[in-house]
């Protein structure tokens, strides 16, 4: 157990290190930011490894807390963005994911949450696995919808460029943006109705009650566009309010029990 601690934290200072060598600036067209990013997110996926003890087959389990949430969520975010970048232009958003990168790994070596190895129920890992799923997907959502209300105010003023968004087509950015929000919907009502099978569910408990208000914000958010046609900062309001929404539910209240109260939830 010592080893693996040692192991953690040596991953924790590379990935972190890595992490804040790829935020530097770069010269357009130099490759070397996004290969020491590649590097940082693959030392990071070791270190999701070590933390749920992988190689430990009597204690393998997840580790939930607000920060290995947030690692999590943070390390399928820079998945998505490595693999748009072999497919359509390279959106500008390395500097700002890589320090972003570099915040997640340090508040989940401050802060490593609790190793769960015992389920509740024989649905609860998979419970658990989509619903971080959903946070990754809705956080992929979210870093899209920023440069697509960037791309719109860029719009709105006439400025050069205007009706694309970094080299891509506005549309095709928008289209993007809300495959991420069907896919993380379809994820995250997958995961709530396997949570209806745990004898631990509580419809009064605040988690339950901030998930299912995020879920349905998002399925208003995908019956607006349907049906009411909703676009541009309209569609975006309500995909940040869900995802803090969903965000609060469990992150939140993680935070405040863990930081602020200085106890493990139960």
């Amino acid at each position: 157990m010592i080893l693996s601690v040692d192991l953690a934290s040596v991953l924790a200072l590379a990935a972190g290190g890595a992490y804040l060598v790829a935020s530097a600036p770069a010269q357009p067209g130099q490759r070397w930011p996004v290969q020491v990013l590649t590097g940082a997110w693959l030392l990071h996926a070791l270190l999701l490894l070590v933390n749920v003890n992988v190689l430990d087959g009597d204690q393998a389990g997840l580790r939930l807390g607000f920060s290995p949430v947030l690692s999590f969520t943070v390390w399928l975010v820079l998945l998505v963005y490595g693999i748009e970048s072999r497919w359509m232009p390279v959106l500008p958003v390395r500097r700002a994911l890589a320090l972003t990168g570099v915040a997640a790994v340090a508040l989940a070596w401050a802060w490593p949450g609790d190793l769960l190895t015992v389920a509740h129920s024989r649905w609860a890992p998979l419970h658990w696995v989509l619903g971080l799923t959903s946070y990754g997907l809705f956080g992929a959502a979210v870093l899209h919808a920023i440069l697509l209300d960037a791309a719109d105010q860029q719009l709105r003023r006439r400025a050069p460029g205007a009706g694309t968004a970094f080299g891509m087509p506005l549309l095709k950015l928008e289209r993007l943006t809300f495959r991420f929000v069907e896919g993380g919907f379809i994820v995250l009502t997958v995961a709530l109705l396997l949570g209806l099978a745990s004898p631990n569910w509580q419809w009064k408990d605040h988690k339950t009650v901030l998930s299912l208000l995020g879920w349905a914000t998002f399925a208003a958010l995908i019956g607006g566009r349907l049906w009411r046609g909703w676009r541009g900062r309209q569609a975006t309001r309500w995909l940040y309010v869900g995802t803090l929404l969903l965000l609060l539910a469990y992150v939140g209240s993680r935070f405040v029990m863990e930081v602020l109260l200085h106890r493990a939830p139960a």
